[in-house]
């Protein structure tokens, strides 16, 4: 959807629930019910000011090629320090003397710096020497150009810095190009393809580097690869619907092409588009007229479109077509390999396919995505051989495979038994054995040490006692077995594996508790803390944490889990509204478990004199079992609402400054399909609700999201097969309104396109109701 102004959208809300929504009881004596906002307190923690007293939240490493050794920056009310991470000494030390350097920086630039207020850019590890940094500072002296009709520029400092002495050198010449960000470059770094005009081309270095410089200068040499692409069946491009089709003679990089790792082979995609319908939007701002703007769009049951895959010979640009189809309107994708080390010294990016030089693999699912196969295509082979097949009556999804042995072996990642789990298959497509098994949900494998026999990954779930939705890092041996957990408990924790999966960093919070990273290794020592984020600015403002629950869902027998947004002047001698932020998922929730920065919706409105809560509902999330992220399937419309009311009616008897008289729901795109959806289905219990981008009739909306967690019907027939798809929506019940409804839409969303709110607002309408829209 097209984002709207956060500010904007806030208050919107504020206002379209603390004065519409309770304004009948606005006019009776004062008593111990919340009436008044209060708009000041919520100022003082808007976005801009939470930037301003909150910093450094998790550590972000710039490796050096030892894959080990590391450096990150910590930006606290004290100023920002750079650290030198050494994994296997254990230590961590400062990366510069600012003082020192501020000092010196000056001298050099003529301008005046301090160890606080130090400039980088591109502040990196010297790729041709790691030990090593570069940095670029920028003055305010112009640079000296006697080129003809040159335009003024200021004068940067390369400086070359060396870690071991602190020693600083720099030079004021032009540094060599670099490689333009649209060349999908080979791995050899010799040859860089893109597209122009729907058909592909390459460049050699010296050219992608002349256009990087300047693409129009006239001495680039540039090579056809194909000559029959066209708008609406371009090569390299993806099948996303929403994606505005162009015919440009700019270059483009080509998402859907892959290297060879030897840089002998190409792998394309190319979609035809052509059976997709236009969708429009009209934007109103253009000059000196409003202009239509069409676009390529699918929605459920449409006819979708046709992919093809070719392999290239990067010698002489021969191709051949591989023959990958097995279902109608069937979906494919290259699965790349993971990127290593000596990737993040190269000024060039390009995809390498997962496998080796004489093939690799792709993932290839049925249009209803029931049936879903891992297959092997030979660079040499004009067909795919199908390695491993999963099946569901549901839908089946997917996470990146991985190679042992040289492809030998793989891991696979399957929701087969209803919990995900990785399972070790050799090449041929037989299980060797499972590597997890158990119910909790596997979310990602983070390395694999084959030399030493096991995975590292992240699951939820496997700690009893905790939130399940709080990842762990743990390990596994190759062998199968228990896996061990490596970091805190009760922690929600992000992590990024260093070489081999030795060490690990985990960027760990809850929503209660304020971030911090650590360094641990592979056996779940934790070998020392590398920051903790400093809310002092923050707790001096009067902030305090949401607060963690657990209630049933409607059935009694389900954990949800949620957060309760008080405000920060919370009295509980006073009784107040209650306002619901909502998002159905199934693909994620709006209940955050994890701090961040991005609370301000939901903190700032709870500062209005609302309680806010989010909280979680059956089908609402992936990292639970199957059967709860599935419980949605084929009820999109009203799944989750049962759960949110019921949720709010506990809480409201768990506490009695809640008042569940003065019930309100507020959501975004599917949040705002949910919260209209929740003020028609239980008007009685809902007062208010405040819909933003909603995508109230799924009709409309885009395919992937409505057919996968909806699901399509697809019946065989003889010579054909078709697909019906049929969604319960909101303009169908908005004759229940007896709230206060406020639908609020970008005319220019080109996701959620602005016909879904004007179709809820003709129901209303013909329905005789009254509601706010602002458009």
């Amino acid at each position: 959807m097209m984002r709207a102004s956060l500010k904007t959208l806030f208050l919107i809300t504020a206002t379209a629930a603390l004065t519409s929504t309770f304004s009948a009881k606005a006019q009776q004596p004062a008593d111990n019910h919340v009436r008044t906002p209060n708009y000041a307190l919520a100022e003082r923690f808007s976005q801009k000011r939470i930037g301003q007293m909150v910093f450094s939240t998790t550590v972000q490493p710039h490796r050096f090629r030892d894959g080990y050794r590391f450096f990150y920056s910590w930006k606290t009310s004290d100023g920002i320090q750079y650290y030198l991470a050494d994994p296997k000494a254990g230590k961590v030390t400062p990366l510069f003397d600012l003082e020192k350097l501020a000092m010196q920086i000056t001298e050099i630039v003529k301008d005046p710096f301090d160890a606080k207020h130090i400039p980088f850019k591109e502040l990196r590890i010297d790729p041709k020497d790691d030990n090593y940094l570069t940095f670029d500072i920028r003055s305010t002296k112009e640079k000296v150009d006697t080129t003809k009709d040159a335009k003024p520029e200021k004068l940067v400092y390369h400086f070359r810095y060396k870690i071991a002495d602190k020693t600083l050198t720099y030079d004021t010449n032009d540094r060599e190009d670099k490689y333009p960000g649209w060349a999908n470059v080979s791995p050899d770094g010799l040859t860089g393809i893109y597209m122009k005009n729907s058909n592909l081309f390459y460049m050699d270095t010296l050219n992608m580097r002349k256009a990087a410089k300047d693409p129009k200068d006239s001495t680039i040499v540039e090579h056809r690869i194909t000559s029959d692409g066209f708008k609406e069946f371009c090569y390299g491009t993806d099948n996303y619907a929403g994606n505005t089709v162009t015919d440009t003679t700019e270059r483009v990089f080509p998402s859907e092409l892959v290297w060879s790792p030897d840089s002998k082979h190409v792998a394309v995609m190319r979609w035809d588009m052509r059976p997709l319908k236009d969708f429009w939007v009209i934007n109103s701002l253009t000059s000196p007229r409003p202009t239509l703007e069409t676009y390529k769009y699918q929605m459920p049951g449409e006819p979708g479109p046709h992919g093809h895959m070719y392999i290239f010979n990067a010698g002489d640009w021969s191709s051949h077509t591989v023959k990958i189809n097995a279902f109608k309107d069937q979906e494919f994708s290259f699965q790349t390999a993971e990127p290593t080390v000596n990737d993040e010294f190269t000024d060039y990016y390009g995809r390498t396919w997962l496998g080796d030089n004489n093939g690799f693999y792709v993932i290839r699912q049925s249009r209803d995505l029931k049936r879903l196969d891992i297959c092997h295509v030979g660079v040499d082979s004009d067909s795919t051989r199908t390695v491993i097949t999963d099946r569901m009556n549901t839908y089946v999804e997917c996470r990146q495979t991985r190679i042992l042995e040289g492809g030998k072996k793989l891991i696979h990642w399957s929701e087969r038994n209803g919990w995900a789990n990785l399972y070790l298959y050799s090449a041929d497509g037989k299980v060797i054995r499972n590597l997890t098994e158990g119910a909790y949900h596997v979310d990602d494998v983070l390395a694999v040490n084959e030399k030493e026999g096991y995975i590292l990954f992240r699951a939820c779930g496997k700690e009893k006692g905790e939130n399940p939705y709080q990842l762990h890092v743990y390990r596994v041996s190759l062998q199968g077995g228990e896996p061990k957990l490596l970091d805190m408990p009760d922690m929600n924790v992000d992590a990024y594996a260093l070489e081999d999966g030795k060490y690990f960093i985990a960027n760990y919070s809850r929503v209660d508790y304020k971030p911090a990273s650590a360094l641990f290794d592979a056996t779940g020592k934790k070998v020392c803390d590398l920051g903790e984020a400093d809310f002092s600015l923050l707790f001096a403002a009067g902030y305090k944490f949401p607060e963690r629950f657990k209630v049933k869902a409607a059935d009694g027998v389900t954990d949800l889990y949620g957060a309760i947004y008080k405000p920060f002047d919370f009295d509980s001698t006073k009784v107040y509204p209650i306002c619901d932020y909502v998002y159905p998922g199934p693909q994620v929730e709006a209940n955050n478990i994890s701090w961040s920065r991005g609370f301000t919706r939901t903190d700032r409105l709870a500062q209005l004199g609302f309680i806010v809560i989010t909280v979680g509902n059956r089908g609402g999330h992936p990292d639970r079992s199957k059967w709860y992220h599935n419980y949605g399937y084929g009820n999109l419309r009203d799944y989750g609402l049962e759960d949110q009311k019921y949720a709010i009616q506990q809480l409201g008897a768990r506490y009695p400054w809640i008042d569940l008289d003065r019930v309100g729901i507020h959501g975004h795109s599917g949040g705002g399909f949910m919260s209209t959806a929740a003020i028609l289905k239980y008007p009685d219990f809902f007062k208010a609700a405040v819909s933003c981008a909603g995508n109230h009739d799924n009709n409309i909306y885009n395919r992937w999201w409505s057919e996968q967690h909806h699901g399509i019907q697809e019946k065989i027939a003889a010579g054909d097969t078709t697909f019906v798809y049929s969604i319960e929506t909101n303009p169908q019940i908005a004759s229940n309104l007896k709230g206060h409804l406020m639908l609020v839409h970008g005319d220019i969303d080109n996701n959620v396109n602005p016909a879904n709110t004007i179709r809820v607002v003709n129901a209303l309408i013909r329905a005789n109701k009254r509601f706010d829209m602002l458009i």
